[in-house]
């Protein structure tokens, strides 16, 4: 009995298997998204400090990428 139940349930194991690889592969995609906001926002700020960048451009782009950074932040925390 034990056989038969494990061939019919081989399906949606397999299934669940996908599914989790694709969520853990989605978050690790997001980690690498995020350092590289995180980095993207260190270069900003060095671009402010040599003065290569205007302060509207700078804030402008700060808020784009702290947005997106807020919004990774909060779809790892549901």
């Amino acid at each position: 009995m034990l056989l038969v139940d494990d061939l019919l349930l081989a399906p949606l194991s397999g299934l669940l298997w996908v599914v989790e690889k694709v969520h853990d592969a989605a978050r690790e995609e997001m980690a690498h998204e995020a350092d590289a906001i995180t980095e993207e926002l260190r270069q900003l700020y060095l671009m402010l400090e040599a003065k290569q960048i205007a302060e509207a451009d700078f804030d402008a782009r700060e808020r784009e990428l702290l947005d997106r950074l807020d919004a990774i932040r909060e779809s790892r925390s549901v």
